[in-house]
């Protein structure tokens, strides 16, 4: 998986980024969901290397190859802000100080975030099947508690979940991976082992501690922007999968408009996991709205 593409470890906010680069043109980072690594992106970033774009591949902290800190009472640890100064003072190490942003699930959350944080960097965000974090715990009902029960489940105090994940956690990758509209044989066997790897003790501990801050600290940060009037700025593009719980239970472009000025997007013939699902149609989704 990524032939040609150069790894890097990038010190931000002392922690370690792990991430590859290939290409040359204007940059874009790509960033993953829960519960995977850069890998995600092994048939999408080619493609957009092949069209004219440098690509960045990063694990966000507490994922993939990325340092993997403890939590902390508050969970700023894991907070979408602290996930997003970390990809933005990557992004300048490597000598780019404005991209586009293209985000999948936990991935699209912390983009949004960066958006809102860092105006001057991120020139455009496209989030991949996800809805603001904000909107979805203020609106959620029966069937999305049924669809998501993940979130509830492992904002549970600490380790409450960390115990349960871990008596089997290939089981239990596998069961979320069949799940939201996809089925395991969506994933090349290659990323499903790079996501069984990376997805040891302390990954387990950081992603529970990623959805802990989703339901506290986040959710404060997102109050605040609603406060005091702040919306995404930067052109937004929303795609999601059309087997998916977002395409059932929400109009997607509706919902972002209130927290974006500028949105466009549709569905993906695709689950939850469209990039690795349709690869091909979600470059081509892409890669207009990336040029343009």
């Amino acid at each position: 998986m990524f032939e040609g593409f150069e790894r890097h470890r990038m010190q931000a906010n002392g922690v370690e980024i792990n991430a590859v680069r290939g290409g040359e043109g204007p940059p874009v980072l790509l960033l993953h969901g829960y519960p995977q690594t850069h890998v995600m992106w092994h048939d999408v970033a080619p493609l957009l290397v092949d069209e004219g774009f440098t690509v960045v591949a990063a694990d966000l902290r507490g994922y993939g190859d990325s340092s993997k800190p403890e939590g902390d009472e508050a969970h700023a640890t894991y907070s979408k802000r602290a996930m997003a100064d970390d990809m933005v003072s990557a992004m300048s190490s490597l000598g780019f100080d404005s991209f586009a942003v293209v985000g999948h699930d936990r991935g699209g959350r912390v983009g949004h975030r960066m958006a809102l944080d860092h105006r001057g960097c991120v020139t455009k965000l496209a989030v991949l099947d996800i809805l603001p974090t904000r909107h979805l715990f203020s609106t959620v009902d029966r069937d999305l508690a049924m669809a998501y029960y993940h979130w509830f489940f492992l904002a549970q105090p600490y380790d409450f979940p960390e115990k349960l994940i871990g008596n089997n956690r290939a089981y239990y990758l596998e069961a979320l991976f069949g799940r939201y509209g996809s089925t395991v044989e969506t994933f090349a066997p290659g990323a499903l082992a790079e996501y069984e790897r990376c997805f040891d003790e302390r990954t387990v501990h950081a992603s529970c501690e990623d959805y802990r801050a989703a339901a506290s600290i986040d959710l404060a940060h997102d109050d605040s922007d609603r406060d005091n009037g702040r919306k995404v700025e930067c052109p937004l593009l929303a795609l999601w999968g059309r087997n998916g719980a977002m395409h059932k239970l929400y109009d997607v472009l509706e919902v972002w408009r209130t927290y974006a000025d500028d949105v466009r997007g549709g569905p993906v013939d695709a689950g939850h996991y469209l990039a690795e699902e349709k690869p091909v149609e979600t470059a081509r989704e892409l890669l207009p709205f990336l040029k343009g």
